[in-house]
């Protein structure tokens, strides 16, 4: 934390740097600048879904091991960026890519993990059909 003052930037590659950016807000800086509440109304709803997603990964059917994977990856990300709100009061992301002078919105870790889990989700939505639908013939 202290080799990266904010807005700092480090170029390692044509399409990567690393830059120290502070989020206050949701995704692409959604509501930063709401005036503070938004650092515990977002805390307070990673608590809730990552409580929620535990129970579903308590829950899951053995063999469920790719929405397994994906919730877990949610859940890790969730609980990252909660505790870089409920230490910093902000989500510190440093991850920079970018193409012909256009930058996608810097992330962190917890990012990537919640990203890759719900598209885990969504893949494995396609194979996996609910035991209770899959009986269904209406």
């Amino acid at each position: 934390m202290e080799r990266y003052a904010y807005g700092d930037r480090e170029v390692i590659s044509s399409f990567f740097n690393l830059v120290r950016a502070h989020n206050y807000g949701a995704a692409f800086s959604f509501l930063s600048d709401a005036g503070g509440w938004q650092r515990w109304g977002f805390s307070i709803l990673a608590a809730v879904v990552s409580l929620i997603i535990s129970l579903w990964i308590v829950r899951l059917p053995e063999g469920r091991r790719l929405e397994g994977l994906a919730l877990a990856l949610i859940l890790g990300g969730a609980l990252g960026n909660l505790y870089d709100r409920l230490t910093l009061g902000y989500v510190v992301d440093f991850l920079d890519f970018h193409w012909s002078g256009v930058h996608f919105p810097a992330f962190n870790v917890a990012d990537a993990g919640i990203t890759v889990g719900a598209v885990l989700i969504i893949i494995d939505g396609f194979f996996n059909q609910p035991a209770d639908s899959a009986t269904d013939s209406d």
